[in-house]
Formats: structure tokens, sequence, C-alpha cells
């Protein structure tokens, strides 16, 4: 697994080393840095709703999933999910690194588990288009979580994205699939479907409200158990990190109305996303 870990990691440096070493050759650091910081807190707040902007960012999302089982345990997820864009804004990567913590769910107190879950990767081809924006693309799981924390299975899907920007909103869904193909055959096959909805409002001066409900899907499990159907929100502020680095902050609150009979009654979300618009890259 850390062979796997490892290789995995040396793929994305690779991407960003490509896609920026180049560019950075040429920068004047400190006067790109004022640019930066001259853009409209507007501009930069829609750009950071948008998943298929031409905008290399990095999130940190930590997802607190609360009152499992009878003894109303949390687990907590915290998403290292770094967005590279490539070719001019052409294809769009982005890498999940989950690092979870697992209660002992049999007593009121104890942990079971801790560390990296399986890494998730997905690219979005983005093309050219009037009106409707959208990517399509793979997702990929690697088995990177050993037995606890993961499926101990590769698996791979379709992956789609679309949305609208009409004046201050930012309105669109993703959706993937992923089965597995290959890894552990004493372990259960990997069928499952994710749906990312999401709606921004802008303020103005940064401020946003904004919804982003998680809903999925396990097509493996019975009936009665396979969703979750999150409803809620929140709302976050983009600011200027020393005045200059971009930082996207914010905050929902999500409560399941559908979950499996052992599954999470409420979700906590808070993301802090660093922003490096690709102008920062760009030659002098």
């Amino acid at each position: 697994m850390k062979k796997l870990l490892l290789l995995s990691l040396s793929i994305i440096l690779g991407i960003f080393s490509v896609n920026a070493q180049e560019s950075l050759e040429h920068i004047e650091h400190d006067s790109t840095l004022q640019e930066l910081g001259n853009e409209s807190m507007e501009d930069l707040s829609s750009a950071a709703a948008n998943p298929l902007a031409n905008l290399m960012s990095f999130p940190f999302q930590n997802n607190l999933n609360m009152n499992y089982g009878e003894h109303n345990r949390n687990t907590n997820i915290l998403n290292i999910q770094p967005v590279v864009p490539l070719f001019g804004g052409k294809l769009i990567t982005r890498t999940i690194f989950p690092i979870v913590r697992i209660p002992d769910f049999s007593n009121e107190s104890g942990k079971l588990s801790s560390g990296l879950a399986d890494i998730v990767f997905t690219a979005f081809y983005v093309p050219e288009s009037k009106g409707v924006m959208v990517g399509f693309g793979p997702v990929i799981e690697l088995p990177t979580g050993g037995s606890i924390r993961g499926s101990q299975k590769w698996s791979a899907g379709p992956s789609f994205v679309a949305l609208i920007t009409p004046g201050d909103w930012t309105i669109g869904a993703l959706i993937n699939n992923a089965w597995s193909f290959a890894g552990n055959s004493d372990r259960d096959d990997v069928n499952h479907m994710l749906i990312n909805i999401f709606a921004v409002r802008q303020l103005g001066k940064g401020w946003y409200v904004n919804s982003a409900p998680i809903i999925t899907a396990d097509w493996t499990a019975d009936t009665e158990d396979q969703w979750i159907v999150p409803l809620g929100g929140g709302g976050g502020k983009m600011v200027m990190l020393g005045g200059k680095l971009p930082l996207n902050l914010q905050s929902q609150l999500y409560y399941n109305v559908v979950r499996p009979d052992f599954g999470p009654e409420w979700q906590w979300r808070v993301q802090a996303q660093f922003l490096l618009p690709m102008n920062m890259f760009s030659k002098k």
C-alpha cells in the first residue's frame, strides 16, 4: 500500500510540475502576486464555485459525519483534493486524498482506525461551449485504504459535470459511478454512484451562500439501505491571506433525509481552499 501511495503522490506532483515549471521560470513573483491581489473578490469567488474553472486550487475539505449507530458515534473525513488544470484548461484533474478517523461503533468511546482511505482521481475534458459548460472523463479509485479504511478493490467508471452561470449564480451537478475491476477477490465488489448538486449565489465583496449536497448510492446494498440524501446549505467568503493569496472559506450543515439503517444523521462540512489562478504563472 505504501508503494501505491508513493506512486500516486509522484503522479500528482508530476502533473503539477509539467503544468507549472516552465511558467515559473519566467514569473516575476512580487508583481504577479500584486496583480492577483487586485483581482476582484467576485471574480475569484465565482471561479472557486466552478469545478471546471481554469484555476489551480488546493481545497482542504473536512466532513464530520454524525450520529452513527446506537452510541451516536462520529466519523471524520479530511479530503485533501488538489485541482490542477492542464492544456489551457482543456483538461481539469482532481485527486482526493481522504484522511479518515473511524470510531469503534460498538462502544461509546474508542477508535477503530485512522489514516489514508482510498484515493480517488478524476480527469475532465472540457470542450468549448456556450451557455452550458460541460466536462467528462474517467474516475479511478485506488485501493490505498487497506482492509479497514478501503475496499481493497481497483474501481473505475465515467464522470460527468455540467453547470450554468446566470448572473450571480453558479448552478450545476457532478455525477459519477465506479465499478470494481481488480483487487482482493475475497472482498465485496464495488458499484456505487455519487451525485454532487451545487448552487452558489454571490452576495458581493467575496461573500456567498451555497448548497452542495453529496448524494450517494451503493448499488450492492439492500434496496432500503442504498441511498444517502442530504439536505442543507451554508455559505462562505473569499479573503486575501496576507493581502495577496486568495483563500476561500466556507461551511455547511446537512441533514440526511434518506439514509441506511446504519448511517450518519448529520454532516458538518468545513472547507479552506487556496486558489492559484493560472495568470499567476503567465510569462512576463
